[in-house]
């Protein structure tokens, strides 16, 4: 059995970075940032943050380039993929990338205190966005 699954919440490092494939589809890349907190053997507090790229395709793309911004909270869920290639130089590269097939947006006021009773209607609409998926599988529909 085989299973790639990512699902990492973070930050966005920069803005979304959208341009379109020659069939017309849009593609969006940005950065993320996930911090893991932890207590060294010296009981001393400890942050370490790892930073990912991100992919994603169609109307997930769509999406995050309408809404997100450098530094907003969002939930990914996907694929890891590595892509090798040569440079002009004719170096091998490579990079490890998270394809996105799953998106879930963090509040809207994320970075800004807003009190109680402050925020405007809009505000609470967009509070409401639900998960959007690219496809949707039934974990019983994966074969063991």
């Amino acid at each position: 059995m085989n299973f790639n699954k990512v699902i990492l919440i973070g930050r966005l490092t920069r803005d979304p970075e959208t341009r379109s494939l020659p069939s017309g589809q849009s593609v969006v890349n940005f950065g993320m940032a996930t911090t893991n907190f932890f207590t060294d053997k010296s009981g001393q507090k400890q942050q370490q943050t790892e930073f990912h790229n991100i992919v994603l395709f169609g109307r997930l793309a769509d999406i995050a380039s309408q809404y997100l911004n450098k530094g907003s909270l969002v939930l990914i869920e996907g694929r890891l993929q590595t892509r090798t290639w040569q440079d002009s130089s004719g170096n091998k590269r490579s990079r490890t990338e998270i394809i996105a097939q799953s998106l879930q947006l963090g509040p809207r006021t994320a970075g800004k205190v807003v009190p109680p009773g402050e925020e405007t209607e809009k505000q609470a609409e967009q509070e409401d966005i639900p998960v959007i998926e690219e496809e949707e599988i039934d974990i019983k529909d994966i074969p063991l």
